[in-house]
């Protein structure tokens, strides 16, 4: 594996296990079997070493996630795929959460984190609204509103149920995920 590749995966493994306070280029440097100046060369800081942690993980949960929508034959199915990628989130990768979180709270004190996760944010709803409106093109599904509109409301409902159960964990997320698909339902239907 790449020097850069096992710098990320560190990275993450590290924020998973300490927080981003307490991942240090010292931890994440021997973690990764690589010196510290390594990470300084290919990342520069822990604040760009962080956001392309995040970066890199969301290329591949959007490219399954846009692969399991573009196969959607009708508006459940479409709200099938969401569900699927929310509780495959959730049950395999909840570090993942942790560290949207972390580069949130981060990014009200960091600019450069703000900026890079705002790109982010804004390329993963972007994707999302891209397949709505493919959806509604194609009479897959006929949506309720905008498709950026939808997308915003779809990605901040899962944002909130996955802070919600990882939060919860003695709470059956089941009720909760009816509710919400209930309400994605508004949002998303069959076009026929």
């Amino acid at each position: 594996m790449e020097a850069s590749a096992r710098i990320v995966d560190a990275m993450r493994e590290s924020v998973a296990a300490r927080g981003a306070a307490g991942s240090t280029f010292d931890h994440v440097a021997r973690e990764a079997g690589v010196s510290r100046g390594l990470l300084h060369y290919y990342f520069g800081t822990k604040e760009r070493l962080l956001v392309e942690v995040v970066r890199r993980d969301s290329e591949i949960r959007l490219a399954a996630l846009g692969a399991a929508l573009a196969d959607a034959q009708t508006g459940e199915h479409f709200i099938d795929a969401l569900v699927r990628s929310l509780e495959d989130l959730i049950e395999r990768d909840p570090g993942f959460v942790v560290l949207m979180y972390e580069l949130f709270t981060l990014s009200r004190r960091n600019d450069e984190i703000a900026g890079e996760l705002a790109v982010l944010c804004r390329q993963t709803r972007e994707t999302l609204a891209a397949s709505l409106a493919a959806k509604q093109d194609e009479g897959v599904v006929r949506l309720g509103d905008d498709a950026e509109a939808v997308a915003g409301v779809l990605l901040a409902l899962a944002d909130g149920l996955a802070l919600r159960f990882l939060t919860e964990q003695d709470v059956d997320p089941g009720p909760t995920l009816k509710a919400a698909v209930a309400a994605a339902r508004a949002l998303i239907a069959d076009a026929g």
